[in-house]
Order: structure tokens, then sequence, then C-alpha cells
């Protein structure tokens, strides 16, 4: 049965040794903690440092998708798409307690775009080869109604059914964090790098700094990787001041809704929108999942917590009404949320066209040794760690060992395709107090869940467990925001903090919180002006 990892204080005991490390990474988002994975499991010496908590960024507010991105063949990216849907694969085998196939359809209007759906998406399946989950095939318009019942019916006549890949990300990643764990990786979330220090112009060192006692660490290691995300080019001028921006981040937003605006287990895809993107309709853990926009962000503010403008919740309200038989409003929005793409910028791209740009990643070394892993997404965080990792160790002058992570089950899944997202750990689970205690009505979450975040998964603040631990702040954040205060009496007494922490800890929750809200709290406005007239 599994342990828990090390506990914070044992591992930044480990920070003050003088031993260097062999590789130190920091981003604790998908490509940094993919990267643990991969150097750990080859056996090198392996540190990971995130600022604030795991995948509290952009790697827990994504469409929650494994797949080829269908959209990409329009674009030509043919060797994009046939590494996604190998990735694809090899996610499904290794955490099949959190990645599962799922059915997607796109409902066709005029014959002529049924017959071009079909088309690409016989492509789609011919590239990813052996590795296909099942081939796409035309559904007549009865088949689409039976499988999406809340479509709008006019002028339907017809589409495509194929299938790709749905997880949970933020729980995907915290099992990443306990798989670097078990190989002997030591992964500390608010722990951010302030400074990167050199000898002989090549990077030896970096400065990291405890966010919760202010107390620092000099810590030297062979190699150092920047897998900071969007954040990527703030760590680059940490090495190097006057090093060119590689990113040109974007924000998309994501709505959630009732289950019953899209009935079924079968998820929509609209290939086109006025924005140029598709839309995406999805069932996830009993709700509807509404996305996304493309919406640039030139500027960057520290630790941005970004927020859905009230024009990306119009136009996936607006986009929606076009589709379903019930059009969204904004009092039937159950969460809203906002994730940055860290996308590549490219010398020639008109960088006011994010959607134009390709979701490829890149890995660079800077003069003195930093190693930066960029750009990407979610299906491909394996392929990206294994190529940052070579080139890390080439760059470091570790011993070369092969990649072993295309076969590597990750923590917590089991030998069978399972739909606990806790896999093994779920008898674990089970044994702690508060297991048969619901924090809410409206949440399928338990006390007992609050204390195993914080024992075994290194969540440090309410919103950590109701975030990413749980997905309590994405499927519902009005009730979520309700047991704010029962979490963080939890969370105090399994940590053992004083009591006068617990007022800090639900301020900060709360107004994380309220970034979830956006788009609730003026439907809620203008329903009590309505009660007051």
């Amino acid at each position: 049965m599994s342990q828990p990892p090390s506990g914070r204080a044992e591992q930044l005991a480990a920070l003050r040794q003088a031993r260097p490390w062999d590789v130190l990474i920091i981003g604790g988002g998908a490509s940094g903690l993919g990267a643990a994975v991969d150097a750990a499991a080859r056996g090198y010496r392996t540190l990971l440092v995130e600022a604030r908590d795991f995948a509290s960024g952009t790697s827990s507010c994504s469409t929650k998708l494994i797949h080829g991105g269908v959209r990409y063949l329009r674009q030509g990216d043919f060797a994009l798409v046939r590494n996604a849907l190998r990735e694809r694969a090899y996610l499904l085998q290794n955490a099949a307690h959190l990645v599962h196939p799922l059915a997607f359809v796109i409902p066709a209007r005029r014959q002529v775009d049924r017959l071009l759906y079909a088309a690409g998406l016989k492509l789609y399946d011919l590239l990813a080869g052996h590795h296909n989950l099942a081939a796409a095939h035309s559904l007549d318009r009865r088949q689409v109604i039976a499988a999406l019942p809340g479509l709008r019916r006019a002028g339907l006549c017809g589409g495509i059914r194929y299938w790709d890949g749905q997880f949970d990300d933020a729980r995907l990643a915290i099992a990443l964090m306990r798989t670097a764990s078990e190989f002997g990786a030591c992964c500390l979330n608010y722990l951010p790098a302030i400074g990167l220090l050199k000898t002989g112009g090549r990077l030896a060192s970096a400065v990291l700094r405890d966010a919760e006692s202010g107390e620092e660490f000099e810590v030297a290691a062979r190699v150092v990787i920047n897998a900071s995300g969007v954040y990527a080019d703030r760590v680059r001028h940490l090495d190097d001041p006057a090093a060119a921006p590689l990113l040109t981040p974007s924000q998309g937003i994501h709505l959630v809704l009732d289950a019953d605006f899209l009935p079924g287990e079968q998820a929509l895809l609209i290939p086109e929108t006025e924005d140029g993107r598709v839309m995406f309709a999805i069932p996830w853990q009993g709700k509807v999942l509404l996305g996304t926009t493309d919406t640039p962000r030139p500027t960057l503010t520290e630790f941005d917590d970004p927020q859905p403008l009230t024009s990306e919740i119009d136009f996936l309200l607006r986009t929606a009404a076009g589709v379903l038989q019930r059009a969204p409003g904004r009092a039937d929005i159950r969460s809203a949320f906002a994730g940055l793409r860290p996308l590549i910028h490219p010398a020639s791209a008109d960088h006011r066209s994010t959607a134009a740009m390709s979701r490829e990643h890149a890995v660079l070394v800077s003069a003195s040794g930093l190693v930066t892993v960029a750009g990407g997404k979610w299906t491909s965080y394996r392929l990206m760690a294994e190529q940052v990792v070579d080139r890390a160790s080439q760059v470091g002058g570790l011993p070369a060992e092969p990649c072993p992570t295309r076969t590597l089950k990750l923590h917590g899944s089991p030998d069978a395709p399972s739909n606990d997202a806790y896999g093994t750990d779920a008898p674990l689970l089970a044994a702690l107090p508060g297991h048969d205690r619901r924090l809410h009505p409206a949440l399928p979450y338990s006390e007992a869940m609050v204390r195993f975040a914080v024992r075994y998964e290194a969540a440090r603040r309410i919103e950590d467990v109701l975030a990413r631990r749980t997905r309590a702040l994405f499927l519902d954040a009005t009730a979520a925001t309700a047991v704010i205060g029962r979490v963080g009496e939890l969370l105090v007494e399994e940590l053992n903090w004083p009591a006068d922490r617990l007022t800090a800890l639900i301020a900060s929750a709360q107004t994380g919180a309220r970034r979830f809200r956006v788009g609730l709290e003026e439907a809620e406005e203008l329903a009590g002006k309505a009660d007051l007239s």
C-alpha cells in the first residue's frame, strides 16, 4: 500500500545539505512534473520546485482532453497530430484511472460538410495507426439525435463520431508528483526560485525561498531545467536579462453547466466558430464543460490568476445557444475558469492571431546552460519530458540513461481501467476519518479526501484542496465556497498549525474562489434586483 511522500520538513532539510543535485527543475506543471518523473526514473538525483501549488496554473485549467488535435489537421501539422496520438495511447495505458476514451460527435447541417468531416477523421485514424481507439464513422440524423439529445435539430442532416481521450488534469499532475517522489525525487510546492547563480559563466546553483517561512536556500545542481510554463521567459530573464521573448501567451476560458444541457456520455465538437477555433461541449464529472476561447495576453503580472472576460463568457454562451436546444444563460453557469497557453513565439507569426500558432514545443539551451522547455500541451507532456531530460543530461554531463516512461505506470494506476480517480489508493482513502461525511450535498467529496490531500498529496492551502486535489471549485464554485471554512479547519488540524492561521487561510481561499465565480456574481446581482422589484 502507498506510503506518503517525505514530509515538507524532511524535504527542506535535504536542501540544506551541501551535496549538489543532478537535476533542478523549476516549475510544477505538466512539463516540470513530467520531467521530474523522467529524470528520477533514470536514476538522477532530482529536485523540483514550484512557486505556488502543483498544477496551479495552466495545467489545471485545460479542456480535460488527451487528444491528437483535430483542428491541427486543417493546419497541416500532421507530425504534431501523429505524435500526440501516440502519446494518447501511452497515457491510456499508464494512467488508466485518470484517462479514459471518449466519443465525440460532429454534427453536420450540409451533406458536403459531412463528407469533409469524414475524410478528415479518416486521416486522423490513419495517423493514429495501431494506436487508434476506434474507427470514425458516419451517423445519420436519427443517430446524431440519439447520441446528443440536447442538440438543436433544425437543419441537421447527420454527423460523424470519432474517439479521443478525456482526463482529470490536476489529478494527473498529482499522480506525476507522487510517481516522481516514489523514484526518489524531492518535489516541493510554495518554494519559488528567486535567483540563478553562475560560476565561470556557467549556471551552477539557484536561490530558493520558502513561501511559508521566508527561509532561503542556495542549492547547487549540475543542470537546471526551466519548465515554468507561461512564465518561462521570467525564469530565462533570471539567467539572462536580455533574453528575447520566447512565448506569446493566450487565454482560454471554460464554462461549467449542469449535465441536462447535453445529456448522455458523448461529447459535442463544433468545428467552426466565429473566432476560428473549434468549440467543445464535453461531459465531465457529472457536468458539461464548454470551451474554449483564444484571447491574446501580451503581458503577464506575477502569479497571474487569469479570469474569464465578459466578452469570452458571452462568446461561449452565444455559440452554445446556436447549437443546443436549451440556450444557457449566466444564471446557469456553475463555474467559470481561465487558463493561459504557453504558445511559442514564432518570429514570422502575426502575434495578433494566437489561434493560428502551433502547439509545438521547444527545448532551448542558453549560453550559461539553462535548459528551457516551452510550449506544448498536456497530451505531449511525456514526450516533452523525454526530450528535455535527454538534452539536460548532456548539458549537465550526467551518465546517459534510456528514457523509461513509455511503459511506466503512474502512481495509482490499476491493472485494469478504473473509474476511481484514486486508483490503488482507494482503500487507503476509505480508512481515513470522515470518508462517510460529505463536504457539501452538491459535491461528490468527503472530509476524508481533505485529510488524504494533506497527508499524501502535499496540499498546503484550502484552494489546493478545493481546486486541485478535488475539483470542487471547477464543478460548483458556489458550493465549494460554502465549505471553505470546514476545509480550513481540517487542513489546520492535519498540519497541526495554530488556530490563528485559519482566518488568513480562509481569506486567501475566498479571494481565490472568486475567480471561479466570474459570470455567476453578475447573474446573482441581476436576480437580486429582480427579486427587489
